[in-house]
């Protein structure tokens, strides 16, 4: 494994028509990808395709705090539990006042579950890739109440101030394409301890200032995300791309590679 991709949906529907494209460049490029699923569907659907794919896919599963209303959760631990083997963190969960604007009791039951969705990452010992959007401080306020050793706020979008609390706390975060165009997340970047630092695409996610607003995905710009990542640090690529592996390793709790 040379690269890792920490946060990517390639269970979206996006990548359906081209997924077995993507994963044999994953493989031929020498890349790994960390596979978040939101949903009950789109965790079967990972556990569908990605059976055979161990060597080039990690997979997380979780509800994103967009379905977490709907989704029946005791369903979910069920498959958890049943696909244990498989299954290598549990992501994309979180918080989210967005998705319960105006209604302070959907928030609540956001906060509820997660609460739930934590208990079974720390049951199985898995690590966890958490959405934080506009619910960090909430988020810092729960976390230290579970023993999950190996935590990463996917996006980071905090202040100076929160970034401080959060590497005090031991937190791993991850940058993606906005990095290469971003001041506020340059800065960021400076200012993150080297060995918490991951990259990501969250792809499909299509960014405006960058790629052509086509659908990220790890073989299309994480090798940019890297080697701007470099330019801020001022090392070079090989030394960059060490740090990230060591990274991704001990994040996931064991050694990466692609056979």
């Amino acid at each position: 494994m040379e690269y890792f991709d920490a946060h990517i949906h390639l269970t979206d529907a996006e990548y359906s028509n081209y997924l077995e494209n993507i994963l044999f460049s994953l493989k031929s490029m020498h890349m790994k990808a960390c596979s978040v699923t939101v949903n009950i569907e789109t965790t079967k659907r990972s556990f569908d395709i990605f059976s055979d794919s161990g060597d080039i896919v990690s997979q997380f599963v979780g509800i994103h705090p967009q379905y977490v209303l709907t989704d029946d959760l005791d369903i979910f631990k069920e498959l958890v539990e049943s696909n244990l083997d498989r299954v290598d963190g549990i992501g994309e969960i979180g918080l989210d006042p967005t998705y319960s604007v105006g209604n302070e009791k959907d928030y609540e039951i956001q906060k509820k579950k997660f609460h739930h969705l934590l208990e079974i990452a720390e049951k199985y010992n898995k690590p966890i890739s958490i959405h934080s959007r506009k619910s960090l401080d909430d988020i810092l306020h729960v976390l230290p109440s579970y023993s999950i050793k190996n935590r990463l706020l996917h996006w980071f979008a905090g202040s100076k101030k929160q970034l401080k609390k959060v590497m005090e706390m031991e937190f791993y975060v991850s940058y993606g394409p906005v990095l290469l165009y971003s001041p506020d997340k340059k800065v960021l970047l400076a200012n993150t301890d080297q060995e918490k630092i991951l990259v990501e695409t969250d792809g499909p996610v299509r960014y405006s200032n960058c790629f052509n607003y086509l659908p990220s995905s790890s073989i299309s710009c994480l090798v940019s995300v890297i080697n701007y990542v470099g330019e801020i640090l001022d090392l070079n690529f090989e030394e960059v791309k060490k740090i990230l592996k060591s990274n991704s390793e001990n994040f996931l709790g064991k050694k990466i590679s692609c056979n």
